[in-house]
């Protein structure tokens, strides 16, 4: 059986309760490159078998009781790709074993206790493509440790406290098409800085409650925009004139504003031909 299972390529055991008896058995699946092991009840003792799955290239252990040390088992994992460490016990001293993992694209630290300390240690991470922060203790310090990652196309720090400041550092990232901030500490000086990331599809900056009818003159010249969320912010019907020119915006929310669906639906039907989602709706 065992014998058999040596070609597995491609493993999922996400919620089965999977715990760390028998984890043994991944150390002889040496062709792996996809393992899943999400809301598992595997401890740092399981990674130890997977030190020799060297050809592994996504692995998901989120909301597994993951700490740093057990990441010391991924040292040698050169080809991994994809890293989902959400919700996990990992801090910032775990990350020192991560950066060496140069082909790292996709890494996922939302809900963990990674701190702005630690980020220093993903900052020559330069493959990294999208990179998920979205916790309350990342603060400007640590977007600033990351200036170096200007591959950069996804950046999610929703929860993350970034202030007007720390948004100076996001003009490192030119080829950013999705970009969420929504801590509550930006002001139309702080979108002054997202204004020219040309790229962005996605732009989520809802509960930023100081946000103006200026953000969305200053966000009109996004045309690449999808997908705009400016919810919970001080804007009105009269800031809509300067979505006009963001003709491919296809969902718009801007629910908990001064603003009336009767208005959406009047620029929705002269100005924004593929506007298919909007709130208040």
């Amino acid at each position: 059986m065992e014998f058999a299972l040596v070609a597995l390529a491609y493993l999922n055991l996400g919620r089965c309760g999977l715990t760390d008896d028998g984890c043994d058995k991944f150390s002889g699946l040496k062709n792996l490159k996809v393992l899943n092991l999400p809301f598992d009840n595997i401890t740092d003792a399981c990674l130890a078998h997977l030190k020799g799955l060297t050809k592994l290239e996504s692995l998901n252990l989120d909301s597994c009781k993951i700490g740093d040390e057990g990441l010391a088992n991924l040292i040698g994992l050169s080809l991994l790709k994809s890293l989902e460490l959400s919700d996990t016990e990992v801090g910032s001293s775990g990350l020192r074993y991560l950066s060496g993992l140069t082909h790292l694209e996709t890494l996922n630290l939302s809900f963990s206790l990674v701190t702005d300390s630690g980020l220093q240690k993903l900052s020559g991470l330069t493959a990294l493509k999208s990179l998920n922060l979205d916790a309350r203790q990342i603060t400007d310090a640590g977007l600033l440790a990351l200036t170096s990652l200007t591959g950069l196309m996804h950046l999610d720090l929703f929860g993350a406290r970034i202030s007007d400041t720390g948004t100076n550092y996001l003009r490192c990232f030119k080829n950013l098409q999705s970009l969420e901030i929504c801590g509550g500490g930006l002001t139309d000086a702080g979108v002054k800085n997202i204004k020219d990331l040309t790229s962005l599809t996605l732009l989520n900056l809802s509960q930023n409650c100081n946000l103006t009818n200026k953000s969305l003159e200053l966000i009109s010249g996004l045309t690449a925009l999808v997908s705009l969320n400016v919810s919970n912010s001080y804007i009105t019907n009269d800031g809509l004139l300067y979505l006009k020119p963001l003709k491919n915006l296809r969902s718009l929310s801007l629910e908990s504003c001064k603003v009336t669906a009767s208005e959406i639906k009047k620029l929705q039907s002269t100005a924004l031909p593929n506007l298919v989602s909007f709130r208040p709706e």
